[in-house]
């Protein structure tokens, strides 16, 4: 798919696989993937992100970075941060390494021009970023939340 098509959107599942909650974005991708809902999409773990993935990010008319990220609510909850709420988010206080690269990302393509101008950040709040092949059960059963939510961005993008 083009990126570069205003109806294609890149959604990138962040995280560490490894440590338990923070694998919820590369998670819910691999379901986004797995669904037939995911026209118009391109998926990608992003994993714990690097500056590889910055064409991409610069290339994209949407983007939606799917995470695990602290915003004060309790384990599970699910929240979507969209465009300049979305830059809030990622500049305030950073808690994980991928918080920062990401941040660090989308300023770059911001300062290259390249900021897609839909964006946004599918979060789930965190328990536990521990090591841990599996997510904790308030974040493994918010992973269809996660889903829906980037869909329900995708259909109104598209709309």
């Amino acid at each position: 798919m083009d990126l570069r098509d205003d109806n294609t959107v890149l959604v990138l599942g962040l995280g560490n696989r490894l440590l338990s909650d923070d694998a919820a974005g590369p998670l819910a991708v691999d379901a986004l993937a797995a669904s037939p809902r995911g026209c118009g999409a391109v998926f990608r773990d992003g994993g714990t992100i690097g500056l590889s993935l910055l064409p991409e990010i610069e290339d994209a008319a949407s983007f939606i970075a799917v995470d695990a990220a602290l915003f004060g609510a309790e384990p599970g909850t699910v929240r979507v941060f969209e465009g300049l709420e979305m830059d809030a988010q990622l500049s305030g206080r950073k808690r994980s390494a991928h918080e920062v690269a990401l941040f660090d990302l989308m300023a770059t393509a911001a300062l290259n021009g390249h900021l897609p101008a839909r964006r946004a950040l599918v979060a789930v709040e965190p328990a536990s970023t521990a090591l841990g092949l599996e997510p904790t059960p308030a974040v493994a059963a918010a992973i269809p939340q996660l889903c829906e939510s980037v869909h329900a961005l995708i259909q109104r993008w598209k709309a």
